[in-house]
């Protein structure tokens, strides 16, 4: 089956919207995990204040059920590392088998930057740009932000 990859990343988009600006300095994220068959697993975005991270929310929702196969939507790069310490989205979605990212727009924060780079280097394709120009506005003060 051919998955509608702009549908599922406007979706992600959709659920990011409705968080942005309750999630405190954290950018608001979306991620949808699809299945092979096309059928959204699960789905979610950070949490107000700006935890949980989207990606742990959709990979909770999935109720402990492998993403084996599965393919993620993610509006901004999944991050390389936490700073409270906990495993970064990027493990995450490795951990649990999903086998493909695609991430609208590229993380400029030195923690988030980084997250694609790990995903490839365990095997998981990565495509970037994906809705770039929609989502964007959404990062705009975030990484105004990091100056």
């Amino acid at each position: 089956m051919k998955l509608d990859h702009e549908t599922y990343m406007r979706r992600a988009i959709a659920l990011a919207r409705v968080q942005h600006g309750r999630t405190g300095k954290n950018p608001a994220v979306g991620c949808v995990i699809v299945g092979p068959d096309g059928k959204i697993l699960s789905e979610g975005a950070t949490g107000d204040e700006g935890r949980p991270h989207a990606e742990q929310l959709a990979l909770s929702g999935m109720k402990g059920k492998p993403a084996i196969g599965a393919v993620a939507y993610v509006t901004l790069e999944p991050c390389r590392e936490r700073s409270t310490g906990e495993d970064a989205c990027s493990r995450r979605l490795i951990d649990a088998g999903v086998a493909k990212v695609f991430v609208s727009v590229m993380d400029l924060h030195p923690q988030g930057t980084g997250g694609k780079g790990a995903l490839e280097d365990a095997g998981v394709p990565v495509e970037t740009g994906l809705l770039e120009s929609e989502a964007a506005a959404l990062y705009e003060d975030f990484f105004a932000s990091l100056d």
